[in-house]
């Protein structure tokens, strides 16, 4: 959710930081000799389910187990052995036995949520006003982009997946750095590379992240941290303003097997609610996510989240709780947000004008790896959005500064694995010690607390993004731990 908005001609904001539950994944029995006779109907349109398989499981395998239960695949990863399906049996799930397949449309029908918004009112390229506002990006200038895109403007062999609610075509501003043959929509499960499956259709959300990372350098509008390199939309954000996790899982895959140089994730996986408390059915989704984004950062994608905007003190996830295959919640009262909680993740949070964690940001020590700018009430992040341009609010502002910055990084050193560009980024973060008095409303009470040192605190991680060290020759010689 965005905190503060200045919106220009656009009728729609994206709403969607509700924060994962994690768990362990219980380990399943086949059940290959099942028959598909007696299966049931719900008596509504089938729903769509996510399935987690014993890594190594054969596509033929995975088919006919999906089809035994009552159900027909969608699609089938066997990079991850996670496969998307849907089915009209209401005891679907149960038939493939406890967790192994998770419903996001079942739980919201339990629950009864989902109004539709209203679609976006595209106004097209030429309505769009051409006078400069690059004067009010005080988000570049405290990041040094300027001064880096006069040293290197990032490189169109670079790719930055967005993964989002869809990049406008046709805006000035982004219509170069588009790549139209590597976009796809991800709401399915399955990618879909037709433009109206990328497209925005009621939320501004992608296009003003994809206007921080990569908008022109042309003279008129605003200008991006890299805007040489080009951007993918690849859509997982709905048309209700949802994330579902097998969107997410179809996003992380497409950007592994696209070969994108980074993604961007301002967004939280957001199936249910309340932010920290325990459930089964999504261990399920848990552990397709933490196998995707794994799987995308083995293949040489680095990976980019925002922290959420939910204030939270983020707890992180130990790998072997991550990669776990057993049932129940997460242990020892984590608190983790996919995909930011995963260790294969850069995680950001936001600060405003002043340098200091804004109040929305989600925080916590080893949660979080990098501050950029997402800006507070009255002076928010201006960037691209369908028809215009306006102001945002967020931890999912802060996040494209950092895969900007990334963007650079890959572009001058193309043959770094995303590990070595984490420690490229830490090493290159300007320190940012935790403040001494953290009271917002100044009532006396701390309104967060601050654990760590300079260097690496649970407010900042290893400091601010600096976009000028990502073009310099030599980084800073420090130490820097990531994650």
């Amino acid at each position: 959710m965005e905190v503060a908005v200045s919106v220009r001609r656009t009728s729609a904001m994206l709403t969607c930081a509700a924060l994962l539950v994690a768990g362990q994944l219980v380990a399943a029995s086949p059940v290959l000799g099942a028959q598909a006779d007696g299966c049931g109907d719900s008596g509504g349109a089938p729903l769509r389910y996510l399935v987690v398989f014993d890594r190594g499981t054969a596509e033929s395998a995975a088919t006919s187990e999906i089809l035994a239960a009552c159900g027909a695949p969608t699609i089938y990863y066997p990079e991850i052995a996670v496969a998307v399906a849907t089915s009209a049996d209401r005891d679907f799930a149960d038939r493939l036995s406890t967790g192994r397949a998770f419903s996001a449309q079942r739980e919201r029908l339990r629950s009864g949520t989902g109004a539709p918004r209203e679609r976006l009112d595209r106004l097209g390229a030429a309505a769009v006003p051409t006078a400069d506002r690059t004067a009010e990006q005080w988000n570049m200038r405290a990041i040094n982009a300027e001064l880096a895109r006069a040293v290197d403007r990032g490189s169109r062999d670079v790719v930055v997946g967005v993964l989002d609610s869809g990049i406008d075509p046709d805006h000035p501003d982004l219509a170069a750095a588009l790549a139209p043959d590597l976009s796809a929509g991800c709401l399915t499960g399955a990618p879909d590379r037709d433009r109206a499956a990328w497209e925005p259709t009621t939320s501004p959300h992608g296009t003003h992240v994809a206007g921080t990372i990569a908008a022109a350098d042309d003279g008129r509008g605003v200008t991006g941290v890299a805007p040489g390199v080009r951007l993918a939309s690849v859509k997982v954000v709905d048309d209700h303003g949802r994330v579902d996790p097998e969107a997410v899982v179809c996003g992380f895959l497409w950007a592994a097997r696209n070969g994108l140089a980074v993604t961007n994730s301002s967004y939280a996986v957001d199936s249910w609610s309340p932010s920290c408390g325990e459930g089964g059915g999504h261990a399920v989704a848990r552990e397709a996510v933490t196998r995707a984004v794994a799987h995308a950062d083995a293949a040489g994608t680095l990976n980019v989240a925002a922290a959420t905007n939910t204030a939270t003190n983020l707890t992180p996830v130990p790998r072997a709780v991550a990669r776990s295959a057993g049932g129940g919640g997460t242990p020892g009262g984590h608190c983790a947000a996919l995909p930011a909680g995963l260790r294969e993740v850069v995680t950001v949070s936001a600060v405003t004008e002043r340098g200091v964690k804004a109040g929305y940001s989600s925080y916590g020590l080893g949660a979080i790896d990098l501050a950029a700018p997402g800006g507070d009430a009255g002076r928010c992040v201006l960037s691209t959005v369908p028809g215009g341009y306006a102001s945002l609010c967020g931890t999912s502002m802060a996040a494209p500064h950092v895969a900007g910055v990334a963007a650079l990084l890959a572009s001058t050193r193309p043959h770094h694995a995303p590990r070595r560009l984490r420690q490229a980024l830490a090493a290159g973060a300007l320190p940012v010690p935790c403040p001494a008095d953290y009271d917002l409303t100044g009532n006396g009470t701390q309104d967060a607390y601050c654990a760590g040192y300079t260097a690496y605190n649970g407010f900042y991680g290893h400091g601010l993004v600096d976009a000028l060290a990502a073009v310099s020759p030599a980084q800073p010689a420090r130490p820097v731990p990531v994650r």
